[in-house]
């Protein structure tokens, strides 16, 4: 009895290409439609397991519906005069109707129950005329930002002329402040002054002195006449 036909349909259907350049990690799409009107249950696998994450590498894809597995490449030295030698293949299996262990479907299954797909791998570099345009768009990129910072650059330089009016202002309004505080305190020597000298005009003045002797002359007139009489 032959192998069943692959019921899935695979998009691409028989390259997986990696782009480069391979310093980073470069995912490739591979798409699993199913176009029957029965569940199938797929796996994905590689002859270089420890190269690539694939995500999911199993599963079930219901009656017409389609499944998107990411395929990631980690990173190598690429040698372009090396010729790649990984494949993957994909198998599916139809799933009877109540069947609700798949590991026990996979296990159970027979090699005539099985179908499978096969890809290889290319890796590709990008062209010289790819690479040129490749400073071309960062030149674009550094415009854009060249502009983006030549208006931050703008902001700033209104918002320092702001900041220094602001400044400016605030010094005029402290140099009034200390003028002003000169003239109040050159307003209270003056009225200390004023008072320093009421003070020594009143100490120096001859008729505040000239009271005080005058009773005293007056007394000893009394006191004279009084004992004449009293000597009489």
């Amino acid at each position: 009895m032959s192998r069943l036909e692959q019921v899935l349909i695979l998009d691409p259907s028989s390259d997986l290409r990696f782009r480069g350049p391979f310093t980073d990690v470069v995912t490739a799409n591979l798409k699993l439609r199913n176009p029957s009107d029965r569940r199938v249950c797929f796996k994905v696998k590689t002859t270089a397991p420890r190269r690539y994450c694939v995500r999911p590498n199993s599963g079930v894809i219901d009656p017409g519906s389609t499944v998107t597995v990411s395929v990631m490449l980690q990173p190598f030295e690429y040698d372009p005069n090396e010729k790649s030698k990984h494949k993957f293949m994909v198998q599916s299996i139809l799933v009877p109707a109540g069947t609700s262990d798949l590991e026990a479907l996979w296990k159970d299954a027979k090699p005539d129950d099985l179908m499978d797909s096969k890809l290889r791998c290319v890796f590709e570099m990008p062209s010289d005329n790819e690479k040129m345009n490749e400073p071309e768009a960062a030149v674009n990129v550094s415009s854009g930002a060249r502009a983006t910072d030549d208006t931050e650059m703008k902001k700033l330089m209104e918002e320092c002329k702001r900041l220094q009016t602001e400044v400016g202002n605030l010094l005029d309004e402290n140099h009034q402040l200390k003028d002003e505080g000169l003239r109040m305190r050159k307003v209270n020597q003056l009225d200390s002054s004023v008072s320093r000298s009421s003070a020594v005009m009143q100490s120096k003045d001859p008729s505040s002195r000239s009271l005080p002797s005058l009773l005293v002359l007056i007394a000893a007139i009394f006191i004279g006449f009084f004992l004449g009489k009293f000597v009489l």
